[in-house]
Order: structure tokens, then sequence, then C-alpha cells
């Protein structure tokens, strides 16, 4: 069971929300938060899994909720949710932490498939119109680069090929077909690439990859 909070200072969208998850088996709503600063709260008091975090709220935004969230002894996974008129914080909720986000405007049914694959340890960068607006401010924001390079050089050559993958946003089931590997081998690669890259997330290690030049 997918233990999940919903943060969002709109009582409508929390609502709707929480109806399109509780409508799911494997997914259990377990607290609901009008601002930053309450999810911070209820996340230290329950075991959450997966916390669906607005942008723009009061008292705490998304952003800086992210990296509180992160914090934690145990922290939840984070999807953001933002619309286009905020797309200038998608790069900064990703770097602190987020394991992906969503366009409010997504079909409901790609946002129960992102809580799963988020649940499960990937990243969701879909649909494709997010995808590019992560590239469009990451581009403004490359000093790095030769770190980037630098640590990514300290990979072998196939943990490369698939945090390359997983700079497109591919699943480990993805990456795992397309490389000829098993899922479980992929899992591993994962790890030693996180723990190298001394990244938290897929996220991360993403943008760190783009960062690079890995990918484009």
């Amino acid at each position: 069971m997918i233990r999940a909070m919903i943060v969002d200072d709109d009582a409508l969208v929390r609502l709707g929300l929480a109806d399109l998850l509780d409508g799911d088996e494997d997914v259990e709503v377990v607290a609901q938060a009008a601002d930053g600063l309450h999810a911070v709260e209820l996340a230290t008091a329950h075991r959450v899994d997966v916390a669906l975090v607005d942008v723009r709220m009061p008292r705490m935004d998304g952003i800086a909720a992210t990296a509180r969230l992160r914090a934690l002894p145990h922290p939840p996974k984070i999807i953001t949710l933002t619309t286009f008129d905020l797309d200038e914080y998608v790069y900064d909720a990703l770097a602190a932490g987020a394991d992906g986000f969503l366009l409010k405007d997504t079909d409901p049914a790609e946002i129960l498939r992102a809580v799963h694959l988020v649940a499960a340890g990937s990243a969701m960068l879909h649909p494709a119109a997010a995808r590019r607006l992560i590239d469009r401010y990451h581009r403004t924001t490359r000093p790095h680069a030769a770190d980037a390079q630098s640590r990514i050089a300290s990979l072998t050559p196939r943990e490369q090929d698939v945090l390359a993958l997983l700079a497109q946003g591919d699943t480990n089931a993805d990456v795992a077909q397309r490389l000829g590997m098993r899922e479980s081998t992929v899992k591993s690669h994962v790890s030693r690439i996180l723990t190298t890259l001394e990244v938290t997330n897929r996220v991360q290690a993403a943008l760190l990859a783009r960062d690079a030049g890995l990918t484009r």
C-alpha cells in the first residue's frame, strides 16, 4: 500500500486528488495539508511514501517544503505539481529533491501512474511538454559543467549508459529492455550511480548528466 499526502492550498484540488488516489486500491491518502509548513509537520507525524506538492502556497512554498521533506529521517518521495505559468520554478523544485513533477492538467491516469512509478523508485519526467520545460530552464543553469563531467567520469561506461537513459526519463524496466539487462541489475547500477555522483535521487542524477552534456 502506497501512503500518499496531498499538499495544496486549493481545497478543491485537494478534494479532487484525494478522490482520484482513493479510487486506487493500492494507494491510501493518509494526510492533506494546505501549505508546506503543515506538510512537514504531517510528514513528521505520519509515514508518507509519496507527497504531491503544489509550488505556490502560503507560509512555506512547495520548493522550500520539498527541501524540508527530503531532509526528514524517513523522507517521502516528492512529486511537484505545477502549471505552465509556474514553469520557472520546476528546476528549483527538482534540484531541491523532487522525484518528478506533473502539470496540473495531467490526465488522471498519468497522475496515478506517476505515484506508482515514484513510489517504486523511478522518476516521473512526463508529459513531454514538461520535459521540454526542464530542458529550457536547465540550459540557463550550467555553470558547473566541468564539475559534473568530472563526477560522471568516475562512472563505468555501463553506468554512464544507464545514466544517459535515466536522463531521458526512462524507467528501470525501460533501461533493462533497451540495454538487454535484468531489471534487478539496473537497480544495482542506479544505486551505485547515486552513490558515486553524491546525489539523493534519480532526477538529480539526470540533471547532473545534462549539466555534463551526457544527453540533450
